[in-house]
């Protein structure tokens, strides 16, 4: 299949395997940690310039941002899981139809969710149970942020596209770009024209703007969807549609069923006054560091195991999980570490601590953050085996993983507190990896038996374009 020379395309179907999933993730690693820097910084500037309430009320509507975003990457991703089949392949024309009907697709989901989500945010703000004093402050910043929900869909469909060819270095740059445009934006509309939180997402609205320009520019640029295509190529099959539908609803109902649960987990939070929501956002916030490994080895995998799989080397995803998980867990090991030296620290960036609310935040974000980090082991595997699972084109194991994720999450929410006090809410994220973790690595065990009798989803895959 051939690329244009610095398209970035990577085939994943030959060569080292835990170079080929290093070198693909690195990039994105790279793009997390800048996408977390300007996340950090919205939070440290927001947090230090505007006070704890403005934190707070951030805080607060995380759950709707992450119910949104979820979906959208849920949608987008499993569009991705069927490029990166028909790429490992090398089925051109198969890709050219495949990345129209998921671009229409795409277009329909952005409109839906801007008009939906919009038109609901005042009864999901309720629901949460937001405080009414920072009520206002939640909608003005929820309203602008979801007013770019097209550019959140443009970037994460490009992104996924990009990614399904073994391109992991442009969205490193669309995210690089969009940090340093977000900071100083922020900084400009925050500090000198004092738009307060509404000005915090503006910068957000447009750096996703340059990011999704940058990518959309890169993926035109890739050869086999330059050619000439025939008029029918432009014709929507119901065939195709329903099976990018089939790939994509349960990743985002199951990004979605994650969600819920976190709104309940929010709910629960925000009955015990600004200063623990502070702290509790303070941590979450810096939970996408965390993460940000764990993430990028996912999509490396997801990647990975789609291409070998329409390439039918099966005898290459099972020796790369192996590799992948291992790779996952020393990592999450190294960053556990970084976390009790340095995590207090990186705290302190977020929240004002001389004022008594702001000490009481720090407390609460410390032991938040240790909990976390100690069984951070056990969300690197979630990632890794979900990916897999998700590359071998199943999205319903990980989509009932996430439902056990949701049961152990909001159980640990509504008993916990009960029994341990407020305390016992931070045990509810670590709950819910483990209850993931059980229903995947058997569905991992079961997709490789599957894979290796011969019975694998390869030969659905082909026969539905």
């Amino acid at each position: 299949m051939k690329t244009k020379g610095k398209s970035g395309v990577m085939d994943m179907t030959q060569g080292n395997m835990a170079m080929l999933i290093l070198s693909f993730a690195l990039p994105l690693m790279l793009g997390n940690v800048f996408q977390q820097f300007y996340t950090v910084a919205d939070t440290a500037i927001v947090g230090k310039i505007l006070g704890v309430d403005a934190l707070a009320a951030l805080g607060t509507v995380e759950s709707i941002n992450w119910l949104v975003l979820g979906t959208i990457q849920g949608i987008t991703q499993g569009f991705g899981i069927l490029v990166s089949q028909q790429f490992g392949a090398k089925k051109e024309e198969a890709l050219q139809e495949t990345i129209f009907h998921a671009s229409f697709l795409a277009v329909v989901a952005a409109i839906l969710f801007t008009v939906g989500i919009l038109i609901g945010l005042p009864g999901l703000v309720g629901i949460l149970q937001v405080p009414v004093d920072i009520r206002p402050i939640c909608l003005d910043y929820l309203y602008v942020l979801f007013g770019g929900i097209p550019l959140m869909m443009l970037y994460n469909f490009t992104a996924a596209m990009l990614r399904a060819f073994g391109d992991s270095k442009t969205p490193l740059t669309a995210c690089v770009i969009a940090a340093l445009f977000n900071i100083a934006l922020d900084l400009y509309f925050i500090l000198e024209l004092g738009w307060g939180v509404k000005g915090a997402a503006l910068a957000t609205v447009i750096a996703q703007t340059l990011a999704s320009a940058y990518c959309l520019w890169k993926l035109c640029r890739i050869e086999v969807l330059t050619e000439k295509r025939k008029a029918a190529k432009w014709r929507l099959h119901a065939g195709l549609c329903g099976k990018l539908i089939y790939l994509g609803l349960p990743m985002a109902f199951q990004n979605l069923v994650i969600a819920i649960g976190g709104m309940i987990v929010q709910t629960v939070v925000n009955s015990f006054g600004v200063a623990f929501i502070a702290g509790y956002t303070a941590t979450c916030k810096l939970y996408g560091i965390l993460e940000v490994a764990a993430t990028s080895y996912g999509f490396a995998m997801v990647t990975y195991t789609g291409q070998n799989l329409g390439a039918g080397k099966t005898d290459r995803i099972k020796e790369g999980t192996r590799i992948g998980v291992l790779i996952g867990v020393l990592t999450s090991f190294v960053i556990t570490g970084l976390m009790f030296l340095f995590g207090r620290n990186i705290l302190g960036l977020f929240i004002s601590a001389d004022a008594a609310q702001g000490s009481q935040a720090a407390v609460v974000a410390w032991r938040f953050l240790r909990i976390m980090s100690s069984f951070l082991w056990v969300l690197y595997i979630l990632h890794i085996v979900r990916s897999v699972i998700q590359g071998m084109g199943n999205t319903v194991i990980p989509l009932v993983s996430g439902i056990f994720e949701f049961i152990m999450r909001t159980g640990a929410t509504l008993i916990l507190p009960v029994l341990f006090g407020e305390n016992g809410i931070l045990f509810a994220e670590v709950l819910a990896w483990m209850g993931a973790d059980l229903v995947l690595i058997p569905g991992y065990l079961y997709m490789r038996k599957k894979l290796l009798s011969g019975r694998s989803d390869q030969g659905d895959v082909q026969s539905a374009v």
